[in-house]
């Protein structure tokens, strides 16, 4: 069993710094695919000299590219899944990733051509290459994306670790979506023979793409070399999903598929008055080098937000928070739509408008998560990764109709091959802004009066879902299909000595606060008024159960006992603010080891009892039930209970 207790700080502060770097990569290169391609398709791939052919060709790529990405939504479960199943040298996701990042950074180069001029001497052609290379490049990444966000659980089984990790994979991939808005004009100038207004040429926005897609590569090797992917028994697979299963899994949590459409709408909003912005300042106010303006600040402010989350959700509640995010977004178009060629209106409608992107894009993870306990109460069967996988899938989808929306509000107000700001009428600056913040207002609002009446899965409910699952953990122990779960919680067998998990004052279950345990209910045990923070293993056995929020874990014995060791009254409310846990389901733990940490401080700052239940949850299947001590000091590691069946059942085994 790999362990992160013996990782150096020097070699975690590498994989941290490695993997933020990777995220930087990873999104210069969506931004550059998804925000700024477009523009140069429309702009700079054609000749003004070719008329209307260019609106019908930019018509037909905008197409293609829509048309593609929808093919791509389809197989991207199946992605996820080809990745799960693939076992390397390497490991899991370094093989992808680095695939990914090749192949996709040498079409992103191609595709930032005319091909040699084929997109005028031979269309047909060039459609036809563009349309392989295109998705090519567009599965290469998606394998390089689900990788690479998909890699986080195998750097560290820490789950601290993980989330500084998280943390700086966040705060790169804020930088790295945003720098390329910084330094898209300056570069597409500097390389350009023709300056063009500010607008460059096909030589700068060639070497604008070629740059872009070496920083992708370069990033994707230094995830390569700078972390590593832990070898376990814990990452192997003992059960594949099988394919007919994916959208099926995907379909039948409610809850789900509500956030999914709400997103959908969304995302697909707010990705077409995002692509717009570079025409904005290229054609209504004539000055495209200013949007390095906008975008630095939005570097900035990006990182704000999402420092900022925290607190708010837990002041005002994340669904408050995702309506206070949406009404500052109208307000942001409103005034957007008002606001000319003022550039300070402009700069403080689009900063107005970014501001709650992070802050929605979190409240929509967290919920996320949280569908994947709803569907395992719903339905017996936790689908972590397929669940996840929504978000990206989404993301995706809003590209696809925002490059297919741009494309066609391009061509209708005339912003194509060597037009500038004094060419655009005043119908072609009403159609624009039509296309930039009607549209989007309308596919926002819809999704928020969805997210109103139907997303009901708040933090209140995922605590009652936690609670149910905690209460019945043991109902939902994944068999082999060989044994019934009747088969697995009478699996007692032998005698089992359980030590103390923690160091404390012994007490009686029936005299904690919580009917649940001390009704018994819960199952035959003890409590424990901790001394320390530090939960350990009772015996060797297997770990079968954890929860997000990090107060509880399950556990089965070498010799079948079930145990349920659950930190603290309400903590479930503290959703994981103050504890680490340190093992993983399906790993396997010896007496006496580590599974939990807490900071009994932050249970008590938040006006919470922080007794630790102990509770055996088959005790009815074990008749030898003998208490070594059953009240004052323990110190974890003291002997508590010897536990075993009656001695005729083990000699009839």
């Amino acid at each position: 069993m790999a362990s992160n207790s013996n990782i150096t700080t020097g070699r975690r502060i590498t994989s941290r710094l490695s993997y933020s770097f990777g995220a930087f990569g990873h999104d210069m290169f969506y931004a550059t695919l998804s925000t700024y391609f477009i523009m140069f398709v429309t702009s700079h791939l054609f000749d003004k000299s070719a008329g209307g052919q260019n609106d019908k060709m930019i018509f037909w790529i905008t197409t293609i590219i829509s048309l593609l990405r929808f093919v791509e939504l389809a197989i991207d479960p199946f992605i996820g899944n080809t990745i799960d199943n693939t076992e390397t040298k390497w490991g899991y996701f370094k093989p992808w990733i680095l695939a990914g990042g090749t192949v996709g950074s040498i079409a992103l180069a191609i595709l930032f051509t005319n091909m040699g001029g084929l997109n005028q001497s031979n269309p047909l052609l060039y459609l036809l290459i563009f349309g392989v290379l295109y998705i090519t490049m567009d599965i290469f990444y998606s394998f390089k994306d689900v990788g690479f966000w998909s890699m986080i659980p195998a750097i560290s089984f820490d789950s601290a670790e993980r989330e500084k990790t998280a943390t700086f994979a966040r705060v790169g991939s804020n930088i790295g979506a945003n720098i390329v808005g910084v330094i898209v004009m300056p570069l597409v100038v500097l390389f350009s023979i023709n300056a063009n207004h500010g607008q460059g040429d096909l030589r700068g926005w060639f070497m604008f793409g070629a740059i872009i897609g070496l920083i992708s590569w370069l990033s994707a090797i230094v995830v390569a070399m700078g972390t590593k992917e832990n070898d376990s028994l814990l990452r192997k697979n003992t059960e594949k999903t099988r394919m007919r299963d994916v959208f099926k899994v995907l379909g039948r949590n409610d809850q789900l598929m509500w956030l999914s459409l709400t997103y959908g709408l969304y995302t697909s909003g707010i990705a077409i008055t995002n692509s717009l912005e570079l025409y904005y300042f290229t054609y209504i106010i004539g000055k495209p080098n200013e949007f390095s303006i906008l975008a630095s600040l939005n570097m900035v402010i990006g990182i704000i937000s999402v420092l900022l989350f925290p607190p708010l959700a837990q002041k005002y509640s994340r669904r408050n928070v995702f309506f206070l995010s949406i009404s500052i977004m109208i307000v942001s178009i409103i005034l957007f739509t008002f606001a000319g060629t003022s550039l300070p209106l402009v700069l403080l409608a689009a900063i107005l408008f970014y501001i709650p992107q992070p802050l929605i894009f979190l409240v929509v993870l967290m919920i996320l998560s949280d569908s994947v306990e709803y569907g395992q109460l719903k339905f017996g069967h936790r689908d972590e990764s397929l669940t996840l996988a929504v978000r990206p899938l989404l993301d995706k989808l809003g590209g696809a109709l925002s490059n297919w929306v741009v494309g066609i509000a391009a061509a209708l107000a005339g912003m194509t091959a060597g037009a500038t700001a004094s060419d655009i009428t005043t119908h072609g600056q009403i159609i624009f802004k039509l296309f930039m913040f009607g549209v989007p207002a309308l596919l926002i609002l819809s999704g928020t009066f969805i997210f109103f009446k139907k997303v009901t899965l708040d933090e209140k409910e995922h605590a009652k879902i936690v609670d149910e699952l905690e209460k019945t953990w043991n109902e939902h122990l994944e068999t082999n299909g060989e044994e019934s779960m009747a088969d697995i919680v009478k699996e007692v067998a032998g005698d089992t000595t359980y030590q103390a998990p923690i160091s404390g004052t012994m007490l009686s279950l029936s005299d904690v606060s919580d009917q649940n345990f001390a009704s018994g209910n819960m199952g035959k045990g003890f409590a424990i008024k901790p001394s320390d923070g530090k939960v350990y293993a009772p015996f060797d056995g297997t770990v079968e159960a954890t929860f997000p929020t990090r107060h509880a874990i399950g556990l089965r014995s070498d010799s079948g006992i079930l145990t349920l060791i659950h930190i603290g009254i309400g903590t479930v409310e503290m959703r994981g603010t103050g504890f680490v846990q340190y093992v993983e389901k399906g790993q396997h733990v010896t007496q006496g080891q580590e599974l939990i940490e807490f900071w009994d401080p932050a249970i008590k700052k938040a006006g919470h009892d922080d007794t630790v239940m102990v509770v055996i949850n088959n005790y009815k299947d074990i008749q030898n039930f003998k208490y070594v001590t059953e009240s004052g000091e323990v110190n974890h590691g003291d002997d508590l209970l010897t536990l075993s069946k009656p001695e005729d059942d083990q000699n009839q085994k």
